[in-house]
């Protein structure tokens, strides 16, 4: 049994979510984490809002609220899209509580002590209008390395290099096309070169290990090409306060949201802890160099998850040029892998929710069924290459491999047994053609675990599908429904017998993906209460009300997963009741497909 830790990216509060952002950072995390946690490992599932910085400020006053209202609010909708999609988390918190504060805050603390957070005068980038400083990300301009005509003022996304705002040719607001005036600041940057022998020497051992997805080590190794110190602290009064004598009492200086945010990995698992009564618990996943860490996100966020938050953690460790002591949380892990996904577009064109061309995830799911949309996501997301979510396919997909495939099996098998004996019969003596069917299944445990387990899920739902097929043959095969005759009642028992059981290990197979209509098939065969546990909301109490945002209350993501079932072939309960069913899945009629599309027309700008 190992420690593993799924991090799992942080969904920004500025609004809800589309399917594009559960796409990447959400279902596959989920079918990891369900899956390690059937194969006997201790997992700890964490994440929560990511609420500070401009775009939450730019937002508010579009709404005409404050800042906290607005995460408040956008909290609210996130955290039930989440629960409704199943996203089985240990803990999804927020980045506004005390907890998180002081977190962040003893990391800066003890990185600054070290020497890697050094300060210098820079150019801070004012929009003429407001007063207020615009974040890197908000100014865009052509790339002054590859002329890229949209590169922002972080990064060019078109050739990957890290760049300042300054560095842009013709330099433009993205919220209102005003161009920038500089003016000049004092911050803390954090000293990356002193940080890239360190972070240098860890990339190879990670390219080593064979692990990583080829676009996201060789992304990563190429921004240590020409590394340089990169800004931790913001001109904003909407964030930490920087934790220094002559700098907390400042209101418009406060720590860079993406230095927050990906501390937020290690703060929700200490309020984890905390809540659960055994503080240093945390510690297992942290501190221990066995333990595995995995950290799900989209490609966009590759620099912040493979360069800045390991280097602020062999900063916070001691472990770059400048050498250095541990703070009070003693030596943390770095990342075991960054699994990226690509980008999901809809309808050939990018999600924009600013251009109403958008399916939310809450819309999405008071329409169809959260199974049908995991699968989608599971079977055809964007997993080592852009992908295209099309209504046509998500019913063709439903209809035809969901309710068609996985759907028929269940229902034909329960339908039978149901009509001639009422309850999971008992097996006589087996033919090869069913101790074949039984192997097949049996094989798909090893096969799609393994997959799952390198994060290849694609490949995996369609092992887990293909058994399912093999099933359905044995059924056409076999013909139980022609055994009419009491002189075939022990055969028919034996058939009806070996689908149950070949249809429990499906079910097995398929629910990391599947979770809720896992339960239900899991009913189908006579089972009790839930066979894959399901997150919940909680409200709690605020732990250090003398910091963070000013929450008193909040509500979290949690769930007790101890009873998650065993990797494994489990026997059939014989004598268990089967009745006639209704179907599992919901069969999609054509019609969703212009209906759809003339929404989405209606909505678009």
């Amino acid at each position: 049994m190992a420690h593993i830790l799924s991090a799992v990216a942080w969904p920004y509060a500025n609004g809800p979510r589309h399917i594009g952002h559960v796409a990447g950072f959400g279902v596959p995390s989920d079918v990891f984490s369900r899956y390690m946690r059937m194969a006997g490992h201790d997992v700890l599932m964490v994440s929560g809002t990511d609420e500070h910085g401009t775009p939450i400020l730019v937002q508010a006053d579009k709404e005409g609220v404050s800042a906290k209202d607005l995460a408040d609010k956008n909290n609210a909708i996130i955290v039930q899209d989440l629960v409704d999609l199943g996203l089985s988390y240990d803990l999804f918190t927020r980045t506004t509580t005390g907890n998180h504060y002081g977190t962040v805050q003893e990391l800066f603390t003890t990185v600054h002590r070290n020497g890697y957070m050094v300060e210098q005068t820079t150019q801070a980038a004012i929009s003429p209008s407001t007063g207020r400083t615009l974040p890197d990300r908000y100014i865009e301009g052509t790339c002054p390395i590859c002329g890229y005509t949209e590169a922002r003022g972080d990064q060019c996304d078109n050739c990957g290099n890290q760049l300042d705002p300054t560095d842009l040719i013709d330099p433009r607001s993205k919220i209102n096309g005003e161009t920038p005036e500089f003016v000049e600041t004092q911050h803390f940057f954090l000293d990356l070169p002193a940080l890239a022998g360190a972070l240098g020497t860890w990339l190879d051992g990670r390219e080593a290990t064979g692990l990583w997805r080829p676009n996201v080590i060789k992304f990563s190794q190429h921004l240590l090409e020409e590394v340089r110190p990169r800004a931790m602290t913001r001109d904003i009064d909407w964030g930490i306060p920087i934790p220094l004598e002559g700098w907390r009492e400042q209101p418009t200086k406060r720590l860079y949201v993406w230095f927050d945010a990906v501390i937020g990995y290690l703060s929700a698992s200490i309020e984890w802890a905390r809540r659960l009564g055994d503080p240093e618990r945390w510690r297992d996943w942290w501190n221990d160099p066995e333990a595995l860490s995995y950290y799900f996100m989209g490609k966009d966020n590759i620099v912040f998850h493979s360069q800045i938050w390991p280097a602020e953690l062999l900063g916070y460790n001691g472990q770059g040029d400048r050498g250095g002591e541990p703070g009070r949380y003693g030596t943390l892990n770095l990342p075991t892998e960054v699994v990226s996904s690509e980008f999901m577009t809809m309808e050939s064109k990018q999600f924009s929710t600013s251009r109403g061309h958008v399916i939310l995830v809450g819309d999405m799911l008071a329409r169809y069924q959260p199974d049908a949309l995991r699968y989608f996501i599971s079977a055809a997301g964007p997993e080592t290459s852009d992908s295209d979510f099309t209504w046509s396919e998500f019913v063709q997909r439903t209809n035809s491999e969901l309710v068609a495939g996985w759907g028929n099996l269940v229902n034909r098998t329960a339908t039978m047994i149901a009509k001639s004996f009422g309850e999971i019969p008992a097996a006589g003596p087996l033919e090869p053609v069913d101790e074949a069917v039984l192997a097949a299944v049996r094989t798909g445990f090893d096969t799609v675990g393994g997959l799952i387990g390198r994060h290849r899920q694609r490949a995996a739902i369609a092992e887990a599908m293909r058994v399912v097929g093999e099933v359905n043959k044995y059924l056409t095969a076999t013909e139980p429904y022609k055994m009419k005759d009491e002189s075939q009642r022990e055969r028919l028992g034996t058939v009806l017998h070996v689908a149950a059981q070949c249809v429990q290990d499906c079910n097995t197979l398929l629910a990391p993906f599947l979770p809720h209509s896992a339960n239900r098939v899991h009913q189908v065969l006579g089972g009790e209460g839930e066979l894959m546990p399901m997150p919940r909301a909680e409200q709690v109490t605020e732990l250090d009300p003398d910091n963070g945002a000013g929450l008193a209350t909040y509500t979290i993501i949690t769930g007790d997963y101890s009873g998650t079932p065993a990797w494994e072939s489990r026997p059939v309960q014989v004598g268990a009741p089967v009745a006639k069913p209704t179907p599992v899945f919901t069969k999609l009629d054509p019609s969703v497909v212009d209906e759809e599309i003339a929404r989405l027309a209606s909505t678009e700008q």
